[in-house]
């Protein structure tokens, strides 16, 4: 995961619950955050992480995160096509 975030689709399910694992998969690719266990898309730091690696990650947050002004300013920072 810390080399391919995007191997996070076919982590065991309690793996994609993994707070740190899935730091570590957004970290590297945004993307992963797809793959994560719902609770941890409703997590601004996990989200936050995701968005700056990818700015069209912050599609796969929990609706509440999507419009958060520093979730959406980092997106915008990444990709300023994201949103």
């Amino acid at each position: 995961v810390r080399q391919n975030g995007e191997a996070l689709r076919h982590a065991a399910v309690p793996l994609r619950a993994d707070r740190e694992l899935v730091l570590h998969a957004v970290r590297q690719n945004g993307w992963a955050l797809a793959y994560a266990a719902e609770p941890l898309k409703a997590d601004l730091e996990v989200v936050l992480e995701a968005v700056r690696q990818c700015g069209t990650a912050l599609v796969y947050a929990a609706e509440p995160l999507k419009s958060d002004p520093l979730l959406t300013d980092s997106s915008v920072t990444a990709n300023p096509f994201a949103v």
